[in-house]
């Protein structure tokens, strides 16, 4: 009985597979069929019949799995992210992203002598050599990150704290004042970054608080001594950051309060507009600012043949209202480009300014003299032109640039006959990636500063260490 049973059973399943009604409903059309034609038994039929109304140990067990699910509150699940390093809290995605770096740089500086003053320059002057354990131009940073969807909107907000390793003075930059290497002093925190986004991939992202500018945030974030040191800068008491190519070849960016609009990416090409909070100038007259800045940028990344390009063109615009009386507007202007083929990146910058200044400061420093109410500007321009080609694990390259400034006036040249005309650097760079974490750097740099009066100072800097970004 058994071994029929089991041809049946057999006979039941290949049947199975080929009727197209439900696998339940078919079993038991075909039992009653068997049983009618007399090939099985009344008792054989009647046990058959029962096993197919149990329920299997596996649906069972599925049946308890689904109970189960249905059960929990996914509201108050936590899970890891897909990807990174971060966790998921309900509805909610938290990312955590950081950095850590450190230079030995040892700095030969110009001799100091009348023929070597230069009013905003970048290369050292000093009697001696000097060695410092320093950050590059990058601080260390630690990036909190909350995203969601509510009611169809992409929900974000972003903290971001940069450490840095060496100690700084207090002073009225901050973070960002000069260091202090003495015992028991601390380093600063530089939080850049706090801000909440809201939109939609069809409208667009719109973004409050503080972060990354618009007008030139492109020439740092594709600078390679973004990841190294570049020119020293003060290494003989270093703040938070070293220089880069800040003033060697662009404006520094900053992170500043705004309120920005980003749009959504139409074949590549995508805009951003901002308004921001006016920036007095720390160079030149006291300013009480009635209206704000404005910013913009567009890029554009685009793939031709085996050519990968990303171009950029952005600018910025503020009116400064003098206390004393007057105003003037500063503005500028960027555009650059960046091209990958195979090992290969090139990526050339340039950029020019009225009222909008050129040195290490910030935007607006030395745009204007300092004394009186003249509303007189001064130009600026700068460039820089790099390579980067990298072999397994193994990347090299090299950068040029420069940083001109021009008088506002004929009085501004008799008043400061040393003031800066050009800063200009070499960098020459070797990267070797120890992990997906970690790269290892070594870096030369020669930094040049020229005065409108013919005096100049130039430097050499060395340095080695690494980075690590997770």
């Amino acid at each position: 009985m058994n071994i029929r049973r089991a041809l049946c059973a057999s006979v039941a399943m290949g049947a199975l597979a080929l009727a197209a009604t439900p696998a339940h409903a078919g079993t038991l059309e075909l039992l009653k069929r068997l049983h009618e034609k007399g090939i099985l038994t009344d008792e054989e039929y009647n046990e058959l019949m029962a096993e197919e109304a149990a329920p299997s140990p596996a649906s069972a067990s599925g049946d308890a799995m689904a109970k189960a699910q249905a059960s929990v509150d996914t509201t108050r699940m936590v899970r890891m992210t897909d990807s990174g390093i971060g966790l998921e809290v309900g509805p909610a995605t938290i990312t955590f992203s950081g950095s850590v770096n450190g230079f030995y740089v040892h700095d030969n500086p110009d001799t100091p002598s009348a023929r070597t003053a230069v009013v905003g320059g970048i290369a050292n002057v000093g009697a001696n050599n000097s060695s410092a354990i320093r950050n590059g131009l990058l601080p260390g940073f630690l990036k909190v990150s909350v995203a969601t969807k509510q009611a169809g909107w992409d929900v974000g907000a972003t903290f971001g704290m940069y450490p840095g390793i060496n100690s700084t003075a207090w002073g009225a930059l901050g973070a960002n004042n000069g260091g202090q290497p003495t015992a028991l002093a601390t380093a600063g925190i530089d939080f850049r970054q706090t801000f909440m986004t809201f939109g939609k991939p069809d409208i667009g992202t719109f973004k409050i608080g503080r972060d990354i500018g618009l007008f030139a945030s492109e020439a740092i974030l594709n600078d390679i001594t973004l990841l190294s040191a570049g020119t020293p800068g003060s290494n003989v008491a270093p703040g938070n950051t070293s220089l880069g190519r800040i003033g060697v070849g662009y404006i520094y960016t900053d992170f500043q309060p705004q309120i920005t609009y980003t749009s959504p990416s139409f074949g590549g090409l995508q805009a951003s507009v901002g308004v921001f909070q006016p920036l007095s100038s720390l160079t030149g007259p006291a300013e009480s600012n009635s209206a704000p800045g404005f910013q913009g940028k567009v890029t554009y990344d685009g793939k031709f043949g085996d050519v990968a390009t990303r171009l950029w063109v952005s600018g910025v615009t503020q009116k400064h209202d003098l206390v004393a009386g007057g105003s003037f507007t500063g503005s500028g202007v960027d555009v650059g480009g960046k091209l990958t083929v195979g090992p290969l990146t090139a990526t050339g910058y340039y950029y020019t300014g009225s009222g909008l200044g050129t040195t290490v400061l910030g935007l607006f420093d030395t745009g204007v003299p300092q004394t009186g109410t003249s509303v007189a500007k001064r130009d600026s321009e700068g460039f820089y032109a790099q390579a980067m080609a990298t072999f397994g694990k193994f990347s090299i390259g090299g950068s040029y640039g420069e940083s001109r400034l021009d008088y506002a006036s004929a009085a501004d040249q008799v008043a400061n006959p040393n003031l800066l005309k050009v800063n200009s650097s070499y960098v020459g760079q070797l990267r070797y990636g120890l992990t997906s974490w970690v790269t290892l750097i070594g870096e030369y740099v020669h930094s040049q500063a020229k005065a409108h009066s013919g005096n100049k100072a130039e430097s050499d800097a060395v340095a080695v260490g690494g980075i690590l970004f997770f």
